[in-house]
């Protein structure tokens, strides 16, 4: 019988491929994390739409971190998002007062997501925006988005960030007004139509 050294680097088999993540789904969200605004606030707007691969097909295991400024456009600075009860540890969940301008949502399977918050006010010489991190399967790295809504567009014209984007791109940071204060957001993550994404230095 022959004996194969198996230590050596020419017969060492490979080992298989392993997925990196996504685990957010295990720790990351957590209850109403998509109820940004308080509860019966009258300058509540969802928005929603889908996350989609490069392939075009819908992304059931993304997240997605959602902050932005009030109607007034400052931005919160209380806490509130993720309350903990001090003897138990245990999450409480939203205070339902305050509004703290940050959500966090899980697509569902599929690939739908939404959020309700605050409509934002402008910022300095900004057209209204919230800001989105998006996290998904092959992505190394998360990506970063904005979210204009429409509605005043000589301020959209105006955007500095806007106007530096090619103008047959510009319309993938626009939400589509779908009225009753409701928006749709798709994100694309490659290929037509793909989603304008930021880099922060």
């Amino acid at each position: 019988m022959t004996k194969i050294d198996t230590s050596s680097p020419e017969h060492v088999l490979p080992t298989p491929s392993h997925t990196v993540g996504p685990f957010y789904g295990y720790a990351l969200p957590f209850r109403g994390g998509e109820d940004i605004a308080p509860a019966g606030h009258p300058d509540t707007i969802t928005v929603h739409g889908y996350v989609y691969d490069g392939a075009g097909a819908p992304l059931p295991d993304a997240l997605l971190e959602v902050w932005g400024p009030g109607p007034d456009g400052e931005l919160p600075t209380v806490d509130g998002s993720m309350r903990r009860d001090p003897a138990s540890g245990g999450f409480l969940g939203r205070n339902g007062v305050e509004f703290t301008g940050f959500g966090r949502i899980q697509t569902d399977a599929n690939g739908h997501w939404y959020a309700r918050t605050l409509r934002p006010g402008a910022r300095g010489n900004s057209a209204p925006y919230l800001s989105v991190c998006v996290f998904a399967r092959g992505l190394l790295v998360h990506l970063f988005t904005r979210i204009y809504l429409p509605g005043d567009e000589a301020a959209l014209t105006a955007d500095p960030l806007l106007s530096r984007v090619d103008a047959g791109r510009r319309d993938t940071l626009i939400a589509v007004d779908e009225g009753n204060g409701t928006y749709r957001f798709d994100i694309r993550l490659q290929g037509e139509g793909e989603t304008v994404f930021l880099e922060f230095q």
